[in-house]
């Protein structure tokens, strides 16, 4: 049989499992699947988007029999191109399992934990606790605005929330393929759910199972050391990152070296007491002095704390407002709607040669110049006077510790504070949490006048005092624009450059990544390694021994893309 009747006898059985309409093989169809959300781009034989675990479970036999790539996607939201292809060097073709049509979430021990299945979203998950009082490890993204809870497990993504750490669970339900390229179905979930594969799966898609199946043994469902790790502000280590050793487990930390079908997760009561605080200051070692006390010496961890710079301020001010009002005013449920929405422009713009490239950001951003100033006065006004804004969230007793600690602390420190009203803080925490989606628009609207992006996710010691970046001259004067945001109390900061014209971005980025090595700094911090970092040894070890045959996700972390690694 030649090479493209075998293609074509495979993508007709993927068609016979999930249908026609869910079987895709025109490139310009499979485009929103095969380029990353912004980094990473590569072909497939064919893009297929299963209804059931059983439908997945039988695109992974016929896969493994035609002996192809396998790349399971979810929200394709990532922000290091870990979920698409990257390149042309495969040696195998390559087949894309999206599983975002099965977004199930199931409830046990009074909501005190969840069941996500494989396209679950956080979003999802929110709207789902919300009734029983309760919320997931993580909340709205950071820069992934719509993300999969499968795919915050397998990335270790961070999460804005000081007290929880990295997603991290060692309760899953994955398919792996053995060194002899065997595939088997392994069931770690701590539920009965029967013997073959496809019993398993279709019990728990229906939830076929009693409490009296459920296992609660000593396996941690997230990350219960954190709180204590967080405090350690004297270690002269990150508190979380990638490629630490200590939270890579099965499908926790995997980057689609498995096939993860569901993960089992704890969830967390919603404070009664809550209070957000608005803090600005022109001085960054005041920042560094809270965040010492802070995580030090209070009796209650603050719930997060979230940093903006003035320049990132006005970015996402005037760049990511679009998205902002989707979420202010329709909700979080929304946000995939208008992403399928901007692909379908997209799609049918780049057939139209007179159509400028990012069709649907040039005209989102457009439209967004109708609507008024959508940030509070009080914010605004920070942003004139300080050059570096913390929003710090605060929850029980800890509400009073930190109005005591704020008081005192700006009588004799440079900046000032203010207790936010529920509207101001929710749109302050929502005015940080565009701002990752904002670079990229920013950089959009003026790709002429621009030279290329570059994103990094950089956890600094915990015992880092000078935190804020300043470069040294002879890279500073090669960037045009430096946009700095991130997770403080962790100490993980988001750190967006865009280089001027005919700058070599891989040039510099080697330069900046070489002060951190220096600083004892861990790189990526919670985005994971994807197809743009190398993943250190102990990060490479666990991949080969998940994957021995390198048949899922082959070249992450600048790995071979060879079968059997070679």
């Amino acid at each position: 049989m030649t090479s493209s009747s075998s293609h074509a006898s495979l993508i007709k059985e993927l068609s016979n499992i999930v249908g026609d309409k869910f079987t895709l093989s025109e490139p310009s169809k499979m485009q929103p699947f095969t380029k990353g959300f912004r980094f990473g781009a590569g072909e497939a034989l064919a893009v297929a988007k299963p209804g059931s675990l059983v439908e997945i479970w039988r695109l992974l036999e016929a896969c493994v029999a035609a002996d192809v790539i396998v790349i399971m996607q979810a929200a394709n939201t990532g922000l290091t191109g870990g979920s698409t292809p990257d390149g042309k060097d495969y040696d195998r073709p390559i087949v894309i399992i999206n599983t975002m049509r099965i977004s199930d979430i199931q409830l046990i021990d009074s909501a005190k934990q969840i069941v996500g299945l494989a396209g679950a979203t956080l979003f999802g998950l929110e709207d789902v606790l919300a009734k029983y009082g309760r919320e997931p490890h993580s909340v709205i993204g950071s820069s992934c605005i719509g993300a999969s809870i499968v795919g915050g497990i397998c990335n270790n993504s961070g999460g804005a929330l000081v007290q929880r750490g990295p997603a991290y669970t060692e309760l899953s339900l994955y398919a792996q393929i053995d060194d002899q390229g065997r595939l088997s179905l392994v069931n770690n979930l701590g539920i009965k759910l029967g013997d073959s594969a496809e019993e398993i799966l279709n019990n728990l898609q229906n939830k076929n199972y009693s409490e009296s199946d459920i296992e609660y043994g000593e396996k941690r469902a997230s990350d219960n050391e954190y709180h204590a790790r967080v405090r350690e502000v004297d270690a002269d280590t990150p508190s979380r990152f990638n490629n630490d050793g200590r939270r890579l487990y099965e499908a926790s930390g995997c980057a689609g070296k498995l096939a993860v079908f569901a993960v089992r997760l704890d969830t967390f009561p919603i404070p009664e007491k809550y209070k957000v605080f608005y803090i600005g200051t022109n001085d960054a070692n005041a920042l560094a002095q809270i965040r010492r006390d802070m995580l030090s010496t209070f009796k209650n961890l603050p719930v997060s704390g979230e940093y903006l710079h003035r320049d990132c301020y006005d970015a996402s001010k005037k760049y990511g407002k679009d998205t902002f009002l989707v979420i202010n005013k329709l909700g979080s449920k929304f946000i995939p709607k208008m992403f399928a929405m901007k692909r379908s422009v997209d799609r049918i713009a780049d057939k139209l040669s007179f159509l400028p490239n990012k069709f649907s950001d040039r005209m989102m951003q457009y439209m967004s110049y109708l609507w008024p100033n959508h940030l509070p006065k009080r914010m605004d006004d920070y942003r004139e006077r300080f050059e570096h804004h913390w929003i710090v969230e605060m929850s029980g007793d800890g509400v009073d510790e930190a109005q005591q600690y704020l008081t005192e602390f700006f009588s004799c420190h440079d900046g000032d504070f203010f207790e936010c009203t529920k509207d101001e803080g929710e749109k302050a925490i929502l005015h940080r949490f565009v701002a990752g989606g904002a670079i990229g628009r920013m950089h959009a609207m003026n790709a002429d006048k621009l030279g290329a992006v570059m994103t990094i996710d950089v956890a600094f010691p915990r015992n880092e005092k000078e935190w804020f970046e300043r470069l040294p001259k002879e890279l500073d004067e090669q960037i045009a624009v430096k946009l700095y945001y991130g997770h403080l109390f962790c100490h993980v900061m988001h750190q967006n450059y865009i280089m001027k014209k005919g700058v070599d971005a891989k040039a510099v980025k080697q330069k900046i990544l070489e002060t951190f090595d220096a600083r004892g700094a861990e790189y990526p911090a919670e985005h994971n390694v994807g197809h743009e970092y190398f993943a250190k040894d102990a990060l490479k070890s666990f991949y080969k021994e998940l994957d021995p045959t390198n048949s899922f996700n082959p070249g992450i972390g600048k790995t071979s893309k060879c079968k059997h690694w070679h």
